[in-house]
C-alpha cells in the first residue's frame, strides 16, 4: 500500500500488484492532466499489465503528466481500510509517493479512515483509495515550457 510492505493477514487482489493507493494516485495524475485514466494507458485485458508494479506505472504517468507541461503541486490521499491501521506507515508511504513523483514528502498528505465496523470496509471485504492532486502548468503564456524550479 502506497509503494511499501505492510504486514497483514489479507492481501489485496487485482490485475496488477493491486496497490490501490497508487492506483489512486496515478489515476488523479492522469485525470488532473486530462490523459484519461489508469485503464486507457494500462488496459487489464493487455497480458503485460499481469501483475505489474504499480509504482512503475506511477513513474510512466508521471513522465507523461511532465511532458504536458505540468508538475506536481501536492496530493490529499485517503486510504479507506478497518485493517492493517496504517497510521504507523504513514510517513513510510509519504516518503515513497514524493520519490516516485520526485516530490518532497511535504507536498503528500496521506489519511487513513476506518468503515468503523460498517459496510463492506468495516466487514473488511473491501479497501479504497482516493486522491486528489493540483498540478501546476509548467508553460508560458505562448505554450512554452518555463522553469518553475
Amino acid at each position: 500500500m502506497g509503494g511499501i510492505d505492510i504486514p497483514h493477514d489479507r492481501q489485496a487482489l487485482g490485475h496488477s500488484d493491486a496497490d490501490a493507493l497508487l492506483h489512486a494516485v496515478t489515476d488523479a495524475l492522469l485525470g488532473a492532466a486530462a490523459l484519461g485514466d489508469i485503464g486507457q494507458m494500462f488496459p487489464d485485458d493487455d497480458p503485460a499489465n499481469r501483475g505489474r508494479d504499480s509504482a512503475e506505472m506511477l513513474r510512466a504517468v508521471c513522465e507523461a503528466v511532465a511532458r504536458e507541461g505540468w508538475r506536481v503541486g501536492n496530493l490529499d490521499c485517503i486510504v479507506h481500510a478497518q485493517r492493517p491501521k496504517l497510521a504507523p506507515y504513514r510517513d513510510a508511504m509519504r516518503r515513497r509517493i514524493a520519490e516516485l513523483l520526485c516530490i518532497q514528502p511535504g507536498q503528500v498528505g496521506v489519511k487513513a479512515k476506518t468503515g468503523e465496523l460498517a459496510g463492506p470496509i468495516g466487514r473488511e471485504e473491501v479497501l479504497m483509495a482516493e486522491c486528489v492532486v493540483l498540478l501546476k502548468g509548467m508553460r508560458d503564456e505562448g505554450g512554452r515550457m518555463r522553469d518553475e524550479g
